[in-house]
């Protein structure tokens, strides 16, 4: 038995990468890229006891709201951005 190791010349490895491929996965990195950086830019330059609203997405594609307010500790969400609104209207009101 033998334990021989062999890597192929460059020349003989092919690589069949679409250039489409290419600029999708390299677009889809950088959106990515760019979007965790404004999360971390926001959550550095947020005040934490501010009232925080944020709208996302569920595995099925539909889109609903949230909302939390660390003062008081409660939070909200609802498929409706005036939902939201009414309960951010009634937690202040009192």
């Amino acid at each position: 038995m033998s334990n021989e190791i062999r890597c192929l010349p460059t020349e003989d490895i092919e690589i069949n990468c679409n250039p489409l491929f290419k600029k999708k996965f390299n677009s889809n990195f950088w959106e990515s890229l760019h979007s965790l950086w404004k999360s971390f830019v926001k959550k550095l330059l947020a005040d934490p006891n501010e009232l925080q609203v944020w709208q996302k997405v569920d595995r099925h594609g539909n889109t609903y709201w949230q909302a939390y307010d660390p003062a008081t500790g409660k939070s909200f969400s609802s498929g409706s951005q005036a939902d939201i609104c009414m309960w951010i209207e009634q937690l202040y009101r009192y």
